[in-house]
């Protein structure tokens, strides 16, 4: 999670709530989860109800436990934890070069540099993919969110000069490396073949239904056509025809400016203000000055198409998929060979979206699957009260998506997917974060990892699948698309866990639904992902204080579930003040690489992963089996 994040929604005000929105959120009361007299829990009603019985009864029976490994307790250590019987190594920390013709990071921050961190791994890594090329080589796609100014800066990021943005421009983007498998395992391979940074300043080509709109026009690029860079990319998702999805969320806090600006409500609605969010790039790039080119941020907030086994090969924007706060693409294939791509959209009170593609996967041509995310309709999430759900239309023309509502193309709802979303009707939901598809059902998952504008913000009334006010926890929500088709134009849902605190609120609904337990519990599910095997492996990014609502909870952590029984472990705890986010497996499913994120933020006392007195530093964590099994098993 960015440190500027909580500018976006001093920027995002509401100001009414669509129609639709209020029809659905009438149907439930608060009191039915939260009042002394319900006749039902939240935990009896999404327990007991036969949509969760219904979905149970989709997952083929298991023929021995699915989670073979003993819980690890709460930690708040400045390391990582995992099971016994399990190992965890660094694979690659932030400001490790990539070349080596590239210094070393410096603990003495004031010694790095923008032309060093170019060609170093960067900062506060997220979400990222596995590509196998044969036995002994891989590469390894990470994306790298942002950059922590207090741990970057001897200032803090108080007295920010243009060699300073540089050089946290140069920190963002994708790190891609290359792996070779040795005797203790899988390890980077400084000077691989595939070693390469992309950052804020790479140029990407801009495809799709939104290329060379007006909106993304700019005086450097009157045509539109070629944006540079990719900055706060956030989870991530890969293709079968072998290429990495990277995908960008808060973009909105890198543009400001110091004069007088006139923004639309769409800008609003981003969270793009005039005023400096932190980062000050603005300052010192004209480019991200909006009073200069006000359509640069229009560039951004999209999912980025990239080739990892060519390292020359330019990434793309893919605009069909629509322009909101990207956390991750799941992609799966339909049984009718069509391309869905499952997405949400990280801020309270936004949506849950699908995009389905024209044209069919081709297993056997994969050259001709490079285009296929530029064509196709964007959907967006309606979860009713009954445990019903469907997919509403964002194509022009439908579902008052017209000129006369300020729709006047295709492109533009693309442009301005959040504003189309609410003109729908669409739910909205407690930041809807990764998404993950079930690898041998049509099953969903999707974490909500909070929201605290539940219930007290209009248009963010308590609704079936959001069924909390000032929601800290968070939940998972889980659906079945009709008849098992990933295309279908509705579904069926209901909540896989709330997530909560029984030891603080024993009895109500902030303790948690039933499989939640002083013994598993945590708060703010965010990354998520299954392995092979079909379990769902849930990493956290939340209130890591230890006090009050989260007495007990210690720091972020990761767990594994059964989707079938809905047991829960604790399988790893990270160190101080760290997020743990990115998860990927080998193919042979026994190497698991997991990601920390911003140790020590904040100015927490972290020394991880290097120790003594060493700056904390965000890294990939290699895990593997002592016995050299399978993860989980």
């Amino acid at each position: 999670m960015s440190q500027f994040e909580h500018q976006d929604e001093l920027n995002h005000p509401r100001t009414q709530t669509p129609e639709l929105t209020k029809i659905v959120e009438q149907g439930l009361s608060r009191r039915r989860f939260l009042g002394a007299g319900a006749a039902l829990s939240a935990v009896a009603f999404f327990t007991l109800s036969p949509m969760s019985k219904s979905l149970a009864s989709v997952l083929a029976p298991s023929g021995s436990p699915l989670l073979g490994f003993k819980s690890v307790p709460v930690s708040t250590a400045d390391r990582v934890i995992v099971p016994e019987g399990y190992q965890v190594e660094r694979l690659i920390s932030w400001g490790d070069p990539l070349f080596s013709d590239v210094a070393e990071f410096s603990n003495t921050i004031t010694q790095n540099t923008a032309a060093s961190q170019k060609r170093q791994f960067g900062d506060n890594n997220d979400g990222m993919s596995f590509f196998p090329i044969d036995d002994q080589t891989a590469v390894l796609a990470i994306n790298n969110e942002y950059s922590n100014y207090e741990l970057m800066f001897a200032h803090q990021g108080k007295k920010m000069t243009a060699a300073d943005v540089q050089y946290a421009q140069a920190a963002h983007g994708i790190s891609v490396i290359t792996l070779t498998k040795q005797a203790p395992g899988w390890r980077f391979q400084k000077d691989g073949q595939f070693n390469r940074r992309i950052d804020a300043n790479t140029p990407m080509r801009i495809s799709g239904p939104a290329q060379g709109h007006a909106l993304l026009q700019t005086q450097v690029d009157p045509k539109g056509e070629i944006a540079l860079g990719t900055f706060n990319n956030c989870a991530n998702g890969m293709t079968p025809w072998g290429t990495y999805l990277t995908c960008e969320e808060n973009f909105n806090s890198y543009f400001g400016s110091d004069a007088q600006v006139d923004l639309s409500s769409a800008f609003a609605r981003y969270g793009i203000a005039a005023q400096d969010a932190g980062y000050s790039w603005y300052k010192f790039d004209q480019r991200f000055d909006l009073a200069h080119e006000p359509n640069e941020a229009n560039r951004f907030g999209w999912v980025v198409e990239i080739d990892p086994y060519n390292p020359n090969a330019m990434p793309v924007k893919r605009t069909a998929l629509g322009r909101f706060k990207h956390e991750n693409a799941e992609l799966v294939i339909a049984e009718d060979g069509r391309v869905v791509v499952y997405l949400g959209d990280d801020e309270r009170g936004e949506h849950i979206y699908r995009f389905v593609s024209r044209d069919k996967y081709n297993p056997n041509n994969q050259a001709a699957n490079r285009d296929l995310l530029d064509e196709g309709d964007l959907f967006v999430a309606r979860f009713n009260d009954d445990g019903s759900g469907e997919w509403l239309s964002l194509a022009h023309g439908q579902n008052g998506l017209t000129a006369e509502n300020g729709f006047h193309s295709q492109a533009e709802i693309l442009i301005h997917a959040r504003l189309a979303a609410t003109q729908v009707g669409a739910t909205t939901m407690d930041r809807p974060e990764w998404v993950a598809v079930h690898p041998h059902e049509p099953m969903v998952f999707c974490t909500l990892t909070n929201n605290k504008n539940r219930g007290v913000q209009e248009g963010q009334s308590v609704n079936g699948a959001n069924p909390r006010a000032e929601n800290h926890y968070g939940q998972i929500v889980r659906w079945v698309p009709t008849d098992g088709q990933h295309t279908a134009g509705d579904f069926k849902w209901d909540l896989f866990v709330l997530a909560g605190n029984p030891a603080v609120h024993a009895g109500t609904p902030y303790a948690g639904s039933g499989n939640i337990t002083t013994e598993n519990m945590f708060n703010s599910p965010d990354g998520i992902g299954f392995d092979q095997a079909g379990r769902l492996w849930i990493q956290s990014d939340g209130n890591y204080s230890n006090q009050g609502d989260f007495a007990g909870q210690g720091n972020n952590q990761m767990l594994c579930a059964d989707p079938k029984t809905g047991e829960i472990r604790r399988f790893l705890t990270g160190p101080v003040a760290s997020e743990i986010t990115g998860l990927s497996f080998t193919p042979d499913q026994k190497t698991l690489f997991v990601g920390v994120q911003h140790p020590g933020e904040k100015l927490n006392p972290s020394h991880f992963p290097l120790g003594g007195d060493s700056v904390p530093r965000s890294s990939v964590m290699v895990i593997t089996r002592v016995d050299g099994g399978v993860i989980g098993s």
